[in-house]
């Protein structure tokens, strides 16, 4: 397997992802410009996003959220959500 060079800035040359991770020309996008350990870097992210913010993948809006948090953190194309910490560890 050859390694891709990421379009992120602070990425290496890496692996590239096996296959796209999802249908549609995001997809495709991430596949051809996204190396596998970004795209495991943006999973690790996700998660923290549906946490925080209560998202449920099945609805909609929030798929339209996280596809464009996608853009925003791995091709810095829109602003990217603040997880607010502070608070970590208590109950609201």
């Amino acid at each position: 397997m050859s390694a891709i060079r990421c379009c992120r800035p602070s990425a290496k040359p890496a692996p590239p992802l096996p296959r796209p991770p999802f249908r549609g020309p995001l997809g495709e996008r991430i596949h051809r410009e996204i190396c596998a350990r970004c795209w495991d870097e943006w999973l690790r992210h996700q998660i923290l996003l549906i946490n925080h913010f209560g998202l449920d993948p099945r609805k909609r809006e929030a798929r339209d959220f996280l596809y464009g948090q996608i853009r925003a953190v791995l091709f810095d194309e829109g602003e990217v959500a603040e997880i607010d910490t502070s608070l970590k560890g208590t109950i609201r």
